[in-house]
């Protein structure tokens, strides 16, 4: 399928590895110039290679930490009118709620709900002026189903979702679509990492912790970062104009409801 974008600008978050990685991929297949970001500088490197080596679209790397301010200053002097923005971020590590402290959660806060909110408030004018704009905030299934330990992820995320369902709104007659993807059981290092603290809590193998959490899911598998990248680009597309304030569920039918 065509989408529609082949030319256009994007910003993509933390997308030299995981599920930002895929997303970027994905705009580059749709013909996307791609602005690429990451922290590591040889992990990013190898990804721009990667995308170089298979679409023939503009590419910038933007080595930095998206939630400084210094960080989306780069990005944003990469591509100051960007077409697409897909916001992404590392969240904060797994740990119990009772010891969080005040700056743990600020940190938190400003991780996975402040600095998408910033980035978004630097893009959208122009994106209404020109009667086109799409942003992609990639969230978590969390936000609707907690996870034990993530529960400052959960609550920033939360809380970002709220904040944009109502600018959504304000934006829609404009051309601008904001929606959010919620990936459930993804295979992410961030995932394995859980495995990993799940295996020495339990005395299991991490192959047992595996197995036991995939039969859990009705797919029988956990998700991937390529097709999550295709659902990305779809709503960054022509034909997803009508989309917009959604919550997009990619979890393999885990989540137990019926709507």
């Amino acid at each position: 399928m065509d989408l529609g974008i082949s030319g256009r600008k994007a910003i993509v978050c933390a997308s030299s590895r995981g599920l930002g990685k895929g997303c970027a991929m994905a705009l580059a297949e749709a013909g996307c110039d791609i602005v690429l970001n990451g922290r590591n500088t040889d992990t990013l490197a190898a990804t721009e290679a990667e995308i170089r080596g298979r679409y023939n679209v503009g590419i910038t790397s933007v080595a930095a930490d998206v939630s400084t301010i210094e960080g989306q200053k780069a990005l944003l002097a990469a591509c100051p009118k960007p077409d697409i923005l897909v916001n992404n971020n590392g969240g904060p590590p797994r740990k119990d709620y009772s010891q969080l402290d005040r700056e743990a959660m600020i940190d938190g806060v400003i991780q996975n709900m402040v600095t998408p909110i910033e980035l978004l408030q630097a893009v959208i004018d122009n994106m209404c002026e020109q009667g086109f704009g799409r942003i992609v905030n990639i969230t978590s299934m969390s936000v609707r189903m907690p996870i034990e330990g993530l529960d400052l992820s959960s609550g920033a995320r939360a809380g970002l979702t709220a904040f944009l369902a109502g600018v959504s709104k304000q934006v829609a007659g404009k051309g601008v679509t904001i929606n959010n993807i919620l990936p459930g059981k993804m295979d992410t290092d961030r995932l394995r990492g859980g495995f990993k603290f799940a295996a020495e809590q339990s005395g299991k193998s991490i192959d047992e912790v595996e197995a036991a959490i995939t039969s859990d899911i009705p797919a029988q598998r956990l998700g991937n970062a390529a097709e999550f990248g295709q659902t990305c680009a779809f709503l960054c597309s022509t034909h997803a104009g009508y989309i917009t304030g959604q919550n997009v569920l990619l979890d393999g039918g885990l989540y137990p409801a019926a709507f």
